[in-house]
């Protein structure tokens, strides 16, 4: 289906064709009628399907130009909150002054409170975080047209239900509700009976793009080899880029700085890092610049990292949607990808659960052994740019990517990802060129004022 025939504003549709999108993948055809015919909706469609651009243009066709909140999602992680509110922002990029605004804890209040100060169309954010907002009555909701609930399954495994309960109580009964779930266990379906009116139950099994083969191994270890076994591993595949799931805190931590004592370019991400430190960490993995990146699930939630090669566990999730949602971080939009699995005699059941899934034995290969000679492990393609301007400059991409590759500048070609925060921009450029690009900010600034610009390093903590 083409999104030209849908009743779409034709600034929704020019954002669309600049993104690049050229036809509706099958979780929109489907789920998009619907929403636009103002029908209150319950998907399930499997991770990386492309539902967020299926709700993202129903909340955006519906927006009136006074600015009051009139769409809220709900996210389980800030990092999928994180990542709604940028792809919202992306397709709102012809529309005029549409403000996306994300509430997510883990950062202070006051500030968000002065940014609902000063309205916003669209607010994402955690259920934890909107909750205190309405109770504290900074959030009102009084002109919210479209609810919509992102990862519905996750955000009540977490144990989110008692605050989406109090946010969904303070909604205009009128209001159309979009609820998209990978799953269907009975607490989503209750809450599609409590909060939904006549909802149209959608399910999309089709993946998001042609299928690219996800090859999976499965190599036996025990606990005590694992960190080894991973080591050698990655040693004799040389991936350019890896992302370790670890079923514990103290096991990211642990491989990570396993991995960094060996030469790697590593780094863990997990509950008990900041949101600053976890977004720094994220910014480099996403921007190339960090080769080995260990996490747990729910710190990894909701991720959506373009061509990453592969995954691996650390051990195999008991919980059929973990797993799913694992795999299903590589072989994206129809690249390749590979999953290894290091499975001990404590992953038995969950190995014996999988192959029940999948009707199949499944054959352990013997465990990776370290080669004879060693070689240093590949270094990142990309280093991190770091600037201390954004958005509160008034700083954009363009400012930054012109002032990069200006007269005398570096090619054009060498830079990457451009991400700009509210105080800060992160940019991605080909590490052969890292110092000279540098040295160019140094030199010419950005829009013709000076900027402090550094080298990332694996820390918010750490300056390269």
């Amino acid at each position: 289906m083409d999104f030209s025939s849908l009743p779409l504003p034709a600034s929704l549709l020019e954002g669309i064709a600049a993104l690049g999108f050229p036809s509706a993948l099958p979780v929109q055809a489907a789920a998009l009628p619907e929403i636009l015919a103002g029908r209150d909706v319950l998907v399930r469609a499997d991770t990386g399907s492309g539902k967020t651009l299926a709700f993202g243009l129903g909340v955006l066709a519906q927006l009136a130009p006074e600015l009051a909140v009139q769409g809220l999602v709900l996210c389980p992680t800030r990092e999928l909150a994180q990542q709604v509110s940028e792809e919202l922002r992306r397709l709102a990029r012809r529309m005029p002054n549409v403000k996306v605004l994300e509430l997510c804890g883990g950062v202070p209040f006051a500030p968000q409170r002065a940014s609902l100060r000063q309205g916003a169309h669209v607010v994402v954010g955690t259920p934890g975080r909107l909750d205190e907002h309405l109770r504290k009555g900074s959030l009102s909701l009084d002109a919210l047209k479209v609810l919509v609930l992102d990862e519905a399954d996750r955000m009540l495994d977490m144990g989110f239900e008692p605050q989406v309960a109090r946010v969904l109580e303070r909604t205009p009964a009128a209001r159309q509700t979009l609820l998209f779930s990978a799953t269907f266990p009975d607490s989503v379906v209750e809450l599609c009976r409590a909060y939904q009116r006549d909802a149209v139950r959608l399910e999309v099994n089709t993946p998001a793009a042609p299928a690219a083969p996800v090859e999976q191994r499965f190599f036996r270890t025990s606990n005590a080899q694992r960190p080894a076994a991973l080591s050698a591993w990655l040693l004799e595949q040389r991936p350019e880029s890896a992302l370790v799931f670890c079923s514990t805190r103290s096991e990211c931590d642990a491989v990570a700085e396993a991995l960094r004592a060996q030469g790697w370019s590593a780094a863990s991400i997990h509950g008990e890092h900041g949101q600053r430190e976890r977004q720094h960490v994220m910014r480099l993995f996403a921007n190339g610049s960090l080769g080995v990146l260990a996490a747990t699930d729910v710190a990894a939630r909701g991720w959506d990292i373009a061509g990453l090669p592969v995954v691996v566990n650390l051990g195999l999730s008991r919980d059929w949607v973990t797993h799913v949602h694992r795999i299903g971080r590589t072989g994206r939009l129809g690249r390749p990808g590979l999953v290894v699995s290091f499975v001990s005699e404590e992953d038995k059941p969950a190995l014996s659960a999988l192959e029940r899934r999948e009707g199949r034995e499944i054959p352990l290969e013997p465990a990776p052994r370290a080669p004879q000679q060693r070689t240093p492990p590949p270094q990142p393609s990309k280093r991190t740019i770091v600037l201390s301007a954004g958005k509160s400059k008034k700083l954009r991409p363009g400012d930054v990517l012109g002032a990069l590759t200006g007269e005398g500048g570096i090619p054009g070609s060498d830079v990457g990802a451009i991400t700009i925060d509210e105080t800060t921009t992160y940019v991605a450029v080909t590490a052969s060129c890292a110092d000279r690009a540098l040295e160019r900010l140094a030199a010419a600034g950005v829009k013709g004022k000076s900027v402090k610009a550094r080298l990332a390093g694996l820390s918010v903590r750490e300056d390269a």
